[in-house]
């Protein structure tokens, strides 16, 4: 469970250590599509991502088109971004450059 939703300050630093990510329009949430060159490499990144992602308990939202991830990460029980939103993106960058 996230204990407390970041303030803008530390949103703005943990988007500078994540530049692939991106504050969405409410400020509530981080996104990022991650492309590969096949559906298989897609599947195993996403693979791996749920298996972190249920080992943290903190599970993204996402969708799948053929070689596409689009990746969507808030803590929705304290109504914004967490550091476990930040945390989770972090090791979603080391799965896709594995």
């Amino acid at each position: 469970m996230a204990k407390d939703a970041l303030s803008q300050t530390d949103i703005a630093a943990a988007l500078e250590a994540l530049p692939d990510w991106k504050l969405d329009a409410d400020g509530k949430g981080i996104s990022r599509g991650f492309k590969f060159k096949t559906f298989s490499q897609a599947f195993g990144f996403m693979t791996r991502c749920a298996l972190a992602a249920e080992k943290a308990d903190h599970h993204p939202e996402w969708s799948n088109v053929y070689n596409r991830v689009d990746v969507r990460l808030t803590s929705h029980d304290v109504g914004g971004l967490s550091q476990r939103d930040v945390d989770m993106a972090k090791r979603f960058d080391k799965f896709f450059q594995a």
